[in-house]
């Protein structure tokens, strides 16, 4: 079983938040790869699909960003999942926006729903795949807004047009990354988007 989750909070006064990205990322997905669902099991919203030869669970945790673990660890416990069959993908704010990062293993950067399934998961099991999706730093556009405030504004419309395509880059990351091609996703889909011409 592969398991993709998504980070955000739930609710519709998050639900176009800089901090909902992965949330607006699983809706994209849901779509794509005609999954079934939702219902709510272990604080989460679930849907299930095959992509390739693969299982997938769609998760997006109902626990609010900083208890995102609680929802995640029984489902990777319950499939006896490994770390290389866990993808998350979150917000992240040292990105210029619109920009993907995929990483394996490493830090919580100080993301809240990182920390929490980190410590919900356990040492040894870290090792997951990580998917960064940029949404800048208020230090660029206005260094008196607290990081916090930031994440939970609303992204600008002019970047909510460009998430689709954005997100199709992420499906065929996660596509490859499936087959165990991590370093080829990353080669492929990391990077800044290319700035549009002028019309």
């Amino acid at each position: 079983m592969k398991i993709v989750v998504g980070l955000g909070n739930p609710g519709p006064k998050y639900e176009t938040t800089r901090h909902n990205i992965g949330f607006l990322c699983v809706d994209y997905l849901v779509d794509e790869w005609k999954a079934q669902g939702p219902e709510i099991k272990n604080q989460c919203e679930v849907w299930k699909c095959k992509v390739g030869d693969e299982q997938v669970l769609l998760l997006k945790p109902q626990t609010f960003m900083n208890l995102s673990g609680r929802g995640v660890a029984p489902f990777y416990q319950f499939y006896k999942c490994k770390p290389e069959d866990l993808i998350v993908v979150y917000d992240e704010v040292d990105l210029t926006p619109l920009e993907i990062r995929f990483k394996e293993g490493g830090g919580s950067g100080g993301h809240n729903g990182i920390k929490s399934i980190d410590e919900c998961l356990g040492a040894g099991q870290l090792n997951y795949v990580r998917g960064r999706l940029g949404v800048g730093h208020p230090r660029t556009i206005n260094p008196n807004i607290d990081v916090a405030d930031w994440v939970l504004g609303k992204i600008p419309d002019a970047e909510l047009n460009e998430l689709v395509p954005m997100f199709g880059k992420v499906q065929k990351a996660i596509e490859l990354i499936f087959q165990g091609k991590l370093k080829e996703a990353m080669n492929k889909y990391h990077g800044k988007p290319k700035p549009k011409d002028p019309a």
